[in-house]
């Protein structure tokens, strides 16, 4: 029976580190790009790159419209790469704001190591390097899925008009945990991402828009982040929507619209 107890413990303790090890790979999904990749796309658009520190260089897409009204920032799920998001930028141009999208470290042709503190690091430098063309009252931050943390972080730290949350969960950890209930993330998970925390912090008022039929990320999630400030946080309910189809309900884009022309 030890010996037995003792083999359990010991598959336990291998299967916990290669969770830490490989936790990565099922977190983050990118799409890599060359670095000599063109994109291509019947709008006007320009690359950017954010030369964050040696080493570590953040690829963008900024999307332009003739007078924007603002500038939507755009902080994408966990897979892909901006090639595939940029499709997302007509829902905001058309409502003439300018859109601006990058990938996070890993991500189509950004480059280095990931970490939460550097990725958060890159996605303000982002925001410092934009907020000096526009001025942070036209300035919207939204986040979609894993964005949403960034977004939140972000919008925290700053002064946008607006933030949006698109699909976001209440904690990462909470995320996690769903799927792996046996093992203790709080130890062994390097990604926190914490919009429960930094959802109090932000002082603009704050948009969420969620599917009732999202199964990976419940709309419970986005109901207690609302708990946390009722007042400054408006949440939208897409009755029948899952966590990668909003876009496809009429609903969404009246959501959207509303908030930009308001």
């Amino acid at each position: 029976m030890n010996h037995l107890l003792l083999y359990i413990l010991s598959g336990y303790a291998v299967l916990m580190l290669i969770v830490y090890l490989v936790q990565e790979r099922f977190i983050f999904k990118p799409e890599k790009l060359d670095q000599d990749f063109v994109y291509q796309y019947d709008a006007p658009f320009e690359e950017l790159f954010f030369d964050v520190e040696p080493g570590v260089r953040i690829n963008g897409l900024h999307f332009k419209v003739k007078e924007p009204l603002g500038l939507v920032l755009y902080f994408h799920g966990n897979s892909r790469s901006i090639k595939g998001w940029a499709k997302y930028a007509r829902d905001f141009s058309r409502y003439e704001y300018d859109v601006v999208l990058v990938d996070y470290r890993g991500f189509g042709k950004s480059t280095g190591k990931r970490s939460e503190a550097m990725m958060l690091n890159d996605m303000q430098f982002v925001y410092d390097s934009l907020a000096v063309q526009y001025s942070e009252q036209h300035f919207i931050v939204y986040g979609r899925s894993l964005g949403s943390g960034f977004a939140t972080k972000i919008a925290s730290d700053n002064q946008p008009r607006y933030l949006i949350l698109d699909a976001p969960y209440f904690s990462f950890k909470k995320v996690v945990e769903r799927f792996m209930p046996f093992m203790p993330t709080r130890l062994l998970l390097r990604f926190h991402l914490r919009t429960d925390k930094w959802i109090g912090q932000v002082q603009c008022h704050t948009y969420i828009i969620h599917g009732t039929k999202d199964w990976l990320i419940p709309i419970s999630n986005s109901e207690k982040l609302q708990a946390i400030n009722p007042k400054k946080i408006t949440l939208i309910r897409i009755i029948g929507g899952a966590h990668n189809n909003l876009p496809t309900f009429p609903a969404y884009h009246a959501m959207l619209r509303d908030i930009l022309q308001f």
